[in-house]
């Protein structure tokens, strides 16, 4: 058999895109993936699942304290939990289907099985039966995601200590649940489950949650979820615990270093993911892991000779979105295009109600950087299509340089976040300034005009607060 162009492991977001973008380029692709369909972690355990239960709950939630305020009267609302998770399958399921008919149609060939390296140039497949093959290749890319972390102190049992993979299809609504970790993941799944009925508690080490969003969108965050339920102990150290029978008690130590047990009935550990090395065989083409776990890369993701790797394999936010577009990058300059990943313009969202979603510097990090900043904010309760919402907690708030007016980060916390960073994104692509913004018309009424009206303030003219 003659040497495909490029041989991938793992069918992931960074790996699939990869995948078609190369065989699009015309490039012979072949692509190898333990599980029995493509998407990875994101779409099978991740990203779409989690976002059909938030969908799901968060509809329930409204129906349930907000649709009075509409004149809605609404009997009592009932969950039906496995109709609930079958819904959220399906929406995993159809996509997958998806992804498969795409790489069906670029003539991407897929082989199922794990994949490892066996020096320069090859990659063996261990299927799940029958014998072993082996691949010729004059490229390879690494693209195989990560996995959830565990605590050393608190390791996963499947049942009552999980990651985040098991706490999407919990049969039935645990009481009392303890998420140790005030995360992406760890407050969504917290939200989900609230919202069924379970009595969540948040523990974090550190003193505020989303640690790694602009401190005013983090508390912005904190005090909406709090309003609705979540309890949180912030600066909280999780010595172990240990099965009580029907239950779980958590060692505790608060921020003064006092200790305690919290009673729970699950807990799910959510302290982050590591790279998922294990089985590669790295060391066969030459590749050591930094002290992370990570795969040391080039500015073209080049890890040794012709072996590349992306996304959660390689320094950077874990993100779905980042390890797609290195894809698309790898792809492209292995076909001798440009290649290029603006890490500068990476957005993340935070799915929670009201969303948390942010690009570029926090105002922290641009001052410490050394940048002379201005700041500009807008709150989504001065904003008319809020208010018509009835979402009007949270805020948009853009980071700009004093000198220059560019952006350098912008914030948001309110209705469809997730959305609205895109324009901000865009802008900060394109290296736009706060007036760019300031001088776009945007559509009245629209959630939209809250990035204008933040990015006006900027220079101290906001109109409408």
């Amino acid at each position: 058999m003659a040497a495909a162009d490029l041989v991938i492991i793992g069918a992931g977001p960074g790996g699939y895109v990869a995948a078609i973008r190369a065989a699009q380029l015309g490039l012979a692709v072949e692509l190898v993936e333990k599980d029995a369909a493509a998407g990875g972690t994101c779409l099978h355990v991740g990203c779409i699942p989690s976002k059909a239960l938030l969908e799901s709950t968060e509809l329930l939630r409204r129906i349930r304290h907000e649709a009075g305020e509409h004149g809605l009267r609404v009997p009592a609302v009932d969950v039906d939990l496995a109709a609930l998770m079958a819904r959220k399958g399906r929406v995993v399921e159809e996509l997958a289907r998806g992804i498969g008919a795409l790489l069906k149609k670029h003539r991407v060939r897929v082989h199922r099985g794990r994949g490892r390296l066996d020096g320069p140039g090859r990659v063996v497949v261990a299927p799940p039966e029958g014998p072993e093959v082996l691949l010729e290749a004059r490229n390879v890319l690494l693209a195989t995601g990560s996995e959830p972390q565990a605590l050393p102190a608190l390791p996963f049992d499947g049942d009552r200590v999980v990651s985040s993979s098991e706490a999407l299809s919990f049969s039935a609504v645990p009481p009392r649940l303890a998420v140790v970790g005030a995360g992406a993941v760890g407050l969504e799944l917290a939200s989900v489950w609230s919202r069924l009925g379970a009595a969540v508690v948040v523990l974090e080490l550190l003193p505020r949650i989303a640690p790694f969003a602009d401190e005013e969108a983090s508390r912005e965050l904190h005090r909406a979820l709090r309003r609705q339920g979540l309890e949180f102990r912030l600066g909280a150290t999780v010595l172990g615990g240990e099965g009580t029978g029907d239950g779980f008690r958590l060692a505790v130590e608060d921020d003064k270093g006092r200790a305690g047990e919290l009673p729970v009935d699950r807990v799910l550990v959510a302290v982050g993911r590591r790279p998922l090395t294990r089985g590669l065989a790295l060391e066969s083409a030459g590749i050591t892991p930094d002290p992370h776990g990570r795969i040391p890369v080039d500015a073209s993701f080049r890890a040794a000779g012709s072996v590349y790797a992306i996304g959660d394999l390689v320094e950077g936010p874990m993100l779905a979105h980042r390890a797609e577009e290195e894809g698309l990058a790898v792809a492209e300059l292995l076909a001798g295009k440009p290649g290029l990943v603006n890490r500068d313009a990476l957005p993340s969202v935070v799915y929670t109600s009201p969303e948390l979603a942010q690009v570029g510097l926090t105002e922290a990090q641009a001052r410490d950087a050394g940048r002379e900043v201005k700041v500009g904010r807008f709150p989504f309760r001065a904003s008319g299509r809020a208010r018509a919402l009835g979402d009007v907690a949270g805020l948009v708030k853009i980071v700009a340089d004093a000198s220059t007016d560019r952006l350098l980060g912008v914030h948001v916390v309110g209705p469809h976040a997730s959305e609205l960073i895109a324009e901000a994104t865009l802008g900060m692509e394109y290296r736009a300034a706060a007036e760019d913004l300031a001088r776009t018309c945007h559509a009245h009424p629209t959630l939209s005009e809250a990035i204008r009206e933040a990015a006006m303030d900027v220079a101290g003219r906001a109109i409408h607060t």
